[in-house]
């Protein structure tokens, strides 16, 4: 015997977000799910019985989810104000006429089928099973206020379904309940609720793990030239200290973070980078900064370093005007950049981390390579040599030197090039670190002779904006 809990939409439509820049979260996931339960369940008068199943039941495997197919539906943004605006200096502002408004999209999918299931395979007691249910009747929407929905459990045999089986992406564990509570208990009239915890699948084995990025959308501000990539990601990286600073742990820093050794010299092995996510190897692409990247070393992953989540939640807080978190940097007085991460769903381009990520066999530059070495002349053959070594260094396959083309500019659509003319003004010069200046910048285009894996950033610089390659596919010229 299994759980099953079977949700109709009545309307047809799932209005559902993962966050306010996502796409319609379709299927609904089970994190959702327990909390219009728990809703129900506090609303019913918090009895004991369906507690206990509750309990019961975040303590499950996730379930795995039968549901149709569905289309997005378009529809321009709309211009409200925020929620709240009692903590705003201008009076005029708490006047509802004069009150400031954000643009916003309201994701709704439209469903082929109204009906979907989720199936879990454990069976509970007849008395869980009931008070279960009974908290399940009583749920009346999921996600927003009109996607109207009719729930039910039922104990039952597996049985093939219409749909396809589709793992669950978020989860509920021992604890979500509690944790529910809580942030009821701090804001009850409009609790901050966290998504679950994220159901890990096993990768391919014939596939190598991916990096995952976190990208940082630029949302306002002043976001400076792609020219200061350097100056920007020191600077997130020095937040990113203070942000562990703030939470206790400025002695235990990691490295991976940080940079430096415990005895302050610079890291010699991998650490995390920061790179600039630009319009670039698009046609018309002016390499218009978009928002940055931080990017763990090699294919670990951000969750796995100490700390990291807590540091960034300090120092990008939740806005609840903006409805999600802002991180601020001060790059250009007066107009500080406010970046965001970025959500799922159809994000811009720019954002997407495949053609930095993506198997490819010919990668160019967008942002220049600093040689490791300084050079008494240039020398286009160990400039070549270098750049051979970077890659090595970098645990990319040698490429044949034949087979690297440098110079001024790049292969990148939309990239500046590596210096500028003669008596250019001093804002077309890259951003170099002092240490680096007198190192020379070039642009490179490398046909590994196979397939590499992103991400490929090279060069002295490659942890803070430079170096920073994206694939081109075929190879080249």
């Amino acid at each position: 015997m299994s759980l099953v809990l079977e949700i109709e939409f009545l309307t047809g439509e799932c209005r559902a977000a993962h966050s306010p820049a996502s796409g319609p979260d379709w299927p609904p996931q089970p994190d959702r799910v327990f909390s219009a339960l728990v809703s129900s369940w506090a609303t019913r008068g918090e009895r004991s019985s369906e507690r206990l199943a509750l309990e019961w039941l975040e303590a499950q495997s996730p379930p795995v989810i039968h549901a149709g197919t569905h289309t997005v539906r378009t529809a321009p943004a709309v211009f409200v104000p925020p929620n709240d605006q009692r903590s705003s200096k201008d009076a005029l502002a708490l006047i509802p006429t004069m009150r400031p408004r954000q643009p916003r999209r309201f994701q709704v999918a439209r469903l082929d089928d109204p009906v979907m299931a989720m199936v879990w395979e454990a069976a509970p007691s007849p008395e869980e099973l009931a008070a279960l249910d009974a908290l399940a009747r009583d749920v009346g929407y999921l996600g927003h206020s009109a996607s109207l929905v009719r729930c039910r459990f039922v104990a039952s045999s597996p049985a093939e379904s219409k749909h396809a089986a589709t793992l669950a992406a978020r989860r509920v564990y021992s604890g979500r309940l509690q944790e529910l509570e809580r942030a009821h208990r701090l804001k009850p009239v409009r609790p901050m609720i966290l998504s679950g915890a994220t159901v890990l699948s096993e990768p391919p084995s014939a596939a190598p793990p991916r990096s995952e990025w976190l990208v940082l959308e630029a949302i306002g501000g002043g976001v400076p030239d792609i020219r200061a990539a350097t100056k920007v990601a020191r600077m997130l990286r020095r937040r990113l200290m203070g942000g562990y600073r703030s939470i206790g742990m400025a002695d235990t820093i990691p490295e991976a973070v940080s940079g430096h050794a415990s005895d302050g010299r610079p890291l010699r092995a991998g650490h995390l980078g920061i790179v600039p996510m630009a319009f670039a190897g698009y046609p018309h692409a002016d390499g218009r900064v978009f928002g940055y990247a931080v990017v763990p070393e090699g294919q670990s992953a951000l969750r796995d370093v100490p700390g990291f989540r807590a540091a960034f939640e300090r120092i990008a807080p939740y806005d609840p005007g903006a409805e999600r978190r802002v991180l601020k940097l001060p790059c250009i007085p007066g107009q500080p950049m406010l970046l965001s991460p970025a959500g799922g769903g159809a994000p811009k381009r720019s954002l997407m981390t495949g053609p930095y990520l993506d198997p490819a066999r010919v990668w160019a530059s967008v942002t220049p390579v600093v040689l490791d070495r300084h050079l008494k002349r240039y020398d286009e053959g160990r400039i070549r040599e270098l750049i051979a070594d970077s890659c090595a260094n970098a645990g990319l396959p040698r490429p044949a030197l034949e087979r690297i083309q440098v110079g001024k500019h790049s292969a990148t659509s939309g990239a500046p090039p590596a210096w500028p003319r003669l008596g250019a003004p001093p804002w077309t010069h890259w951003h170099v670190p002092e240490v680096l200046r007198s190192r020379l910048l070039t642009h490179v285009a490398i046909d590994f002779g196979c397939e590499v894996a992103g991400p490929v950033m090279l060069g002295a610089g490659r942890y803070t904006g430079l170096g920073l390659c994206r694939g081109l596919g075929g190879a080249a010229g």
